[in-house]
């Protein structure tokens, strides 16, 4: 961020205030009114935050105009097309692409940790065998602390990163247990021979009874939408990992805050929606019917899955995940899965009818994930999971950034307050 030259002018009752206005690397410019309660005694007011700079980041850029999304100046097709998770999380966590050292020195190190302690099996079974992943998930992550208590000290450095290590590692295996707890199969250890992506594909569908291989399509398909998953900018589940590490919250804790935020449907439960209005739909006779309903403004009914509120153009994620589902569909085929074939047939009506292509409602990543992750096994309740654990890594970049900026505070969003004003207590014989 650098300072532009330009000021803002702003008048209250009368008053004038020049306010400073800093010009980032990419995006619009901001204006700095963090002097203006004291100067003016007034507050801004933006629900949700949605003009509003919160902090300084050099991690992810997004350019919804343009369906651009740049992680540390490296467009996103480019990394999930040529690079892979492990590289991309280094990438993110440490600023620059790993030489070759590096990066088998960082891979042995996240490979080396995706055990968990083994007292956490009894956790896992305190809960309920119908509790939805992610309740199970935010509870695991959030008890880490309770386990690894050489690394909740944010003030020391080493400390930050076995923690950030720690956390990428054992994640898949967390959301592993979660499955399989709530299928009643037993846990699947990790394996130090394996790949991030097939490490975690076992971890999921090997049984103790019959040996599992990895499919290799598969591997890479899970591979790449950990990759399109891993950050993207200030949303809401960053922003929520960001506020409770001001307060100067252990990190398991922060990243447990994250996973919660994420469980809301209109964040983190976007794929999964997906998946239930394909099943809704039903078969692809019925697809005309909806997307006549689609375009009828009276209608309540939304197409899940198609356009992005963030991306006015295309979303740079779907393009590639899009090679993936194909790939995906012809390993597994979808003659059997009436689901798979509404997908298909939607996806095709989407990319072709004028009313889409005018509205720029585009098949976005959560509708190939979606289709992805039906094609390979996962019930729908396993969706929001596995976007957690390839957020994990976004997240603890962001909680990394944050602790080490000199300008960091605790948290405190202002209100616009419409309630009662000072009023006296009454008796309550009196009332």
């Amino acid at each position: 961020m650098t300072n532009s030259n330009k000021t803002a002018t702003l008048i209250v009752n009368g008053e004038t205030y020049e306010l400073p206005m800093y010009t980032p690397t990419a995006g619009p410019d901001v204006i700095d009114i963090r002097k203006l309660y004291a100067q003016a005694g007034v507050f801004t007011y933006d629900p949700g935050f949605t003009s509003t700079a919160a902090c300084d980041s050099t991690i992810t850029f997004i350019d919804g105009e343009k369906g651009e999304l740049l992680h540390r100046g490296y467009p996103i097709d480019q990394l999930a097309g040529k690079s892979h998770y492990l590289e991309v999380c280094y990438l993110l966590l440490y600023g620059e692409l790993p030489t070759v050292d590096q990066l088998e020195d960082f891979e042995h190190r996240v490979t080396h940790h995706t055990m968990v302690h083994e007292q956490m099996m009894n956790f896992f079974r305190g809960f309920r065998r119908d509790a939805h992943p992610m309740a199970i998930i935010t509870g695991v992550i959030g008890a880490m602390s309770a386990f690894y208590h050489d690394s909740l000290d944010i003030t020391d450095e080493w400390q930050r990163e076995v923690a950030s290590i720690r956390m990428i590692a054992k994640m898949p295996t967390i959301v592993a247990m979660a499955f399989k707890y709530t299928v009643g199969q037993p846990f699947v250890y990790p394996r130090n021979d394996l790949d991030y992506a097939s490490n975690f594909l076992r971890m999921c569908f090997s049984v103790p009874c019959e040996e599992y291989e990895v499919n290799p399509i598969l591997s890479r398909a899970m591979d790449r939408i950990f990759t399109l998953h891993a950050d993207h900018e200030q949303n809401a589940s960053t922003s929520t990992v960001r506020l409770a590490s001001s307060s100067g919250a252990n990190p398991f804790a922060c990243i447990a805050a994250g996973v919660a935020c994420l469980w809301g449907p209109a964040h983190g439960g976007a794929n999964q929606a997906c998946l239930e209005m394909l099943r809704e739909i039903g078969t692809v006779d019925r697809i005309p019917e909806f997307i006549a309903r689609a375009k009828d403004r009276d209608d309540p009914f939304r197409l899940m899955g198609f356009g992005h509120r963030v991306y006015k153009n295309t979303d740079p994620r779907a393009t590639v995940l899009k090679q993936s589902a194909d790939e995906v569909l012809e390993l597994l085929g979808v003659e059997d899965n009436e689901l798979l074939k509404v997908a298909k047939a939607l996806e095709k009506v989407a990319l072709n009818d004028p009313y889409f292509i005018e509205k720029k409602l585009f098949p976005n990543v959560d509708f190939y994930s979606g289709i992805i992750l039906e094609a390979m096994g996962f019930p729908t309740s396993m969706f929001t999971p596995i976007f957690a654990l390839s957020r994990t890594v976004g997240w603890i970049s962001q909680w990394k950034e944050m602790i080490a900026d000199p300008q960091l505070k605790i948290g405190r969003p202002r209100q616009l307050y419409h309630g009662e004003t000072n009023r006296d207590y009454t008796d309550i014989e009196t009332r």
